[in-house]
């Protein structure tokens, strides 16, 4: 059986294994280079319509939350790994290639998946900042960040993706074609 007790030489002195941590945090931060890439590439594909509206509020919030972790990274002297965040973003530019029922163009199914794949992401971001909030409490260096709104903005967020992703999911199955978003109004301000 693994020795679960930290070792004092990877805690930093602050109670946590910075390793892991640092793991953790990269982990984190190529995830959100390869959501926000994804967001601004679903914004293109759908600017004007309903989801694009949103996502162009949403993609400076996002960027928000990237400045926002990587300002965390620095707090906690945690290098980042520029390998990950390439990755990262290769795996989203890769992503684009998926079969999606039309060979050259953007389709109903591309906005769906889209939108799983941004709900997803949602859901890794509020565990990140519920996270930090939970690790804020052993470490006063990450008390000054606000772990708490965040975590109300990205539920709010979450809400209104969802709202969308069940609307994109109405216009990818029907039976006749029909433009996204028609007869709905612009989701609330979050």
């Amino acid at each position: 059986m693994a020795n679960l007790k930290l070792d004092a030489r990877d805690s930093g002195g602050h109670g946590m294994h910075a390793k892991r941590l640092g793991i953790y945090l990269n982990d984190h931060l190529a995830g959100s280079v390869g959501g926000l890439e994804l967001a601004v590439r679903t914004e293109a594909e759908n600017h004007g319509n309903l989801l694009g509206r949103y996502l162009a509020t949403l993609i400076p919030e996002l960027k928000e939350d990237q400045s926002t972790l990587m300002k965390v990274m620095e707090a906690l002297e945690v290098k980042r790994d520029p390998l990950k965040t390439r990755v990262a973003w290769a795996v989203e530019k890769v992503g684009r290639l998926k079969l999606n029922g039309a060979l050259v163009r953007y389709s109903p199914l591309s906005r769906l998946l889209e939108l799983e794949a941004l709900c997803s992401a949602t859901e890794g971001r509020l565990s990140l900042w519920r996270t930090l909030a939970r690790v804020s409490l052993k470490d006063e260096r990450l008390a000054p960040f606000p772990f708490e709104a965040r975590v109300q903005r990205g539920e709010a967020q979450r809400s209104v993706l969802q709202r969308l992703r069940a609307q994109a999911a109405d216009v990818a199955f029907a039976d006749e074609a029909q433009p996204f978003g028609s007869g709905e109004r612009l989701v609330a301000e979050h």
